[in-house]
């Protein structure tokens, strides 16, 4: 199939074909021609199936009738990355439209932002807590909103934001078009699309399951050995670029100095840092002026770097979703990639539990030459693991 198919305006067309996009991903095939109509959609696809385009896209051709300058779409994100990340597409996608769109998050001046709504917004991009700062000192007004567009809603519950939501929602006409996206749908979230959607249809994208793309494997290692095995994985695995996963945003910061002082370009992604540090992390890392970053997984929500080629779970996840979001950072745009995750013996279970719910073999290997009898403090003079009966 060819985006030529969905009618869009030369416009549109013209940036399409700029970024070289040769034919939809399947929830662009699925949600563009249903969001053109004005229908409600609930859409259930992983991070890197091209979600982003599949609402922008057909927003921007639905918004180019009717008055400018007032916020006529709405997108609703759980964090100030993804907020700029989407902010970005919608810029390149309307370039040639003459339609503006706007981000306001938390963490930064709103002065910026309240002249630039004063100036006249057409989307408005926004995080729910700064988003209400604005609607109760009425700098932004939502009345003429055609289009709302909940993106990743699983995480804005994650983060506590579905009561911000529904105090959102008083402020956006009933009859209106809604959109919303999620990798997984837990109860919560069951209830709010059926408070906010009328008649959807519900497209699925492979929602629980990796990306074809991505290679599966898990390292056993003590947690002692942890930071000295992922320096001999670096030393002996020829990576473009490379995401770094930990539990806490300490050791997110401990980690990349680590990095850092054995010679990688390696920069820390976390919440302690400032927005701008943040920004300017994020940038370096896509531009290639670091290669590897280490993230927690709420500061790593947003992340959208296509030549991602590793992603490495140092602290494993604890369900499913949360290993499905990590590893879909890598994969993408048609390129293979590999999810390398470590495993303490008391975490074998929870292997377990991610090999049978992700339907794909996650393969157990040990580092040749690697002394995994290495002793520190406290720490066990021996280590054996016995995996699917194998002992390694």
């Amino acid at each position: 199939m060819s985006f030529r198919e969905f009618n869009f305006t030369q416009g549109i067309m013209a940036q399409i074909e700029a970024m070289e996009y040769k034919e939809p991903t399947p929830i662009q095939e699925k949600a563009i021609p249903l969001v053109l109509e004005g229908r409600d959609v609930m859409g259930l696809a992983q991070t890197g199936t091209g979600k982003t385009a599949a609402f922008v896209l057909p927003i921007l051709q639905r918004l180019l009738d009717g008055n400018r300058g007032y916020i006529r779409a709405l997108i609703i994100v759980p964090t100030r990355e993804l907020a700029e990340q989407i902010n970005t597409a919608i810029k390149v996608f309307a370039k040639n439209l003459q339609l503006r769109s706007l981000a306001v998050y938390g963490g930064v001046s709103s002065y910026q932002q309240i002249a630039a709504l004063k100036k006249g917004v057409d989307i408005l991009v926004a995080c729910p807590g700064r988003l209400l700062d604005h609607l109760e000192q009425r700098y932004v007004d939502l009345s003429d909103v055609e289009t709302l567009v909940l993106d990743e809603a699983d995480h804005m519950f994650d983060m506590g934001f579905l009561p911000d939501l529904r105090r959102i929602l008083r402020y956006v006409p009933v009859n209106r078009q809604t959109l919303m996206f999620s990798a997984t749908m837990p109860s919560d979230i069951q209830r709010l699309a059926r408070d906010v959607l009328k008649n959807p249809i519900t497209i699925e994208v492979d929602h629980t399951v990796p990306l074809d793309s991505i290679s599966h494997v898990v390292f056993p290692v003590e947690q002692h050995l942890k930071t000295l095995l992922l320096l001999e994985i670096l030393k002996s695995t020829p990576a473009q670029s490379i995401l770094i996963f930990t539990r806490t945003k300490q050791r997110a910061k401990i980690l990349g100095q680590k990095l850092q002082r054995s010679g990688y370009k390696a920069i820390s992604l976390q919440g302690n840092l400032s927005q701008h540090q943040r920004q300017s992390a994020l940038e370096g890392f896509r531009k290639g002026q670091y290669q590897i970053m280490v993230a927690t997984d709420i500061a790593a929500r947003g992340i959208d770097v296509s030549q991602i080629s590793h992603v490495i779970n140092f602290d494993i996840p604890a369900t499913t979703e949360a290993y499905t979001h990590r590893i879909g950072r890598t994969g993408r745009a048609t390129r293979k990639g590999e999810a390398f995750t470590f495993m303490t013996r008391d975490e074998r279970g929870i292997v377990h539990t991610l090999e049978r719910n992700v339907g794909a073999e996650l393969k157990c290997r040990v580092l040749q030459g690697f002394d995994y009898n290495a002793v520190a403090k406290a720490a066990p003079s021996r280590v054996s693991y016995t995996w699917n009966s194998r002992r390694y």
